[in-house]
């Protein structure tokens, strides 16, 4: 049988009214009240009956997130954290996975051909400032990520430059002169930004940017990571630190240096970027910019939210705090 206001009450000792406004988040509750409520909603598995609530305000009750793929741990790690904080606020995350393609892109900037949800979080990785001034502007939108975005909308996103640059400098300091860098893209992308970070640590510490060190790569996999990493130690003169800009192309990196019998980071060290969990667990464990993704997805939710309630609001930026995890695939395992 469902549990109902009334059980709720009885379990907490107060009238059903209280209950009612504690669920519907209403003020002038006290903080012991609205304590022994949670609890008792917390002993008795009740749970809102969320359509009513949205219909009562117009609203579905749904919101979207929308990414490139999820064969990248940090969108797959994305989706999972924004899916659980959006249920804390009641609402159910609906997917779409635009596979970086330019018109599924655009398709969702047009608000995802429906009015049946509520708001978009978007990660764009085709579309340019130009592009977004084109979106719905009735469709509250929250946008992720390093690309152009105009100053009108809301924009979370991780400090790629200082987070790459901080990456380099900490290859420098372990005494590294010929770093090389796995992940070039054309345009303002990810690869574009960090590599920006990556060539100003290099220049502030008087090296020099060698081309031949710097791999373009086609996308951010383990295999791109491989063949670019192949490829850096067969120059005749191969690099002794290498920086990928993600995760997964540093894993292939790995790879390719155990393929070809070079040691990490003995021989050459390497570093990733976004921390994922798999980079935990290789050997050499991976040395990584960690993102704030709790406070990421927060910003986000609270953004998006504040959107939806109030949709003249101004656009508001925010900046992701991250730091660098070191570990052996730069510093070396510790003595035993």
């Amino acid at each position: 049988m469902a549990v109902r206001l009334r059980d709720v009450a009885a379990l907490a000792g107060v009238s059903v009214k209280t209950v009612s406004n504690v669920v519907n988040d209403f003020p002038h509750v006290s903080e012991a009240t609205k304590a022994k409520v949670m609890a008792a909603i917390e002993e008795s598995g009740y749970r809102p009956n969320l359509s009513a609530r949205h219909l009562k305000y117009g609203r579905s009750g749904f919101i979207a997130l929308a990414v490139p793929e999820l064969a990248i741990p940090y969108f797959a790690e994305l989706a999972a954290k924004v899916d659980a904080a959006a249920a804390r606020l009641g609402y159910i995350m609906l997917l779409e996975i635009t596979r970086a393609d330019r018109q599924a892109e655009r398709t969702v900037l047009e608000g995802v051909q429906s009015r049946m949800i509520d708001g978009i979080i978007f990660s764009p990785l085709s579309l340019d400032a130009e592009d977004l001034q084109t979106r719905d502007l009735e469709m509250p939108m929250v946008f992720l990520g390093e690309r152009s975005i105009p100053d009108d909308v809301d924009h979370v996103a991780v400090d790629s430059v200082g987070a790459a640059r901080a990456m380099t400098e900490h290859l420098i300091s372990l005494g590294h002169r010929r770093i090389g860098a796995i992940g070039r893209h054309p345009g303002v992308s990810t690869g574009s930004v960090r590599l920006k970070g990556y060539r100003a640590a290099l220049r502030e510490a008087g090296l020099p940017v060698e081309p031949d060190l710097i791999m373009a790569t086609e996308n951010y996999s383990r295999e791109e990571g491989r063949l670019a990493m192949l490829q850096l130690l067969s120059l005749p003169e191969p690099p002794d630190a290498v920086f990928c800009f993600n995760d997964l192309m540093a894993i292939g990196a790995l790879r390719a240096c155990a393929e070809r019998g070079v040691r990490v980071p003995e021989d050459v060290a390497v570093a990733g970027f976004d921390d994922s969990l798999e980079g935990r667990y290789t050997t050499p464990s991976l040395t990584s910019v960690t993102p704030d993704m709790d406070f990421l997805v927060d910003s986000v939710l609270r953004l998006l939210t504040r959107r939806i309630q109030s949709p003249g609001t101004p656009g508001e930026q925010v900046r992701v705090p991250w730091a660098l995890v070191l570990r052996e695939s730069t510093l070396g395992r510790p003595a035993s």
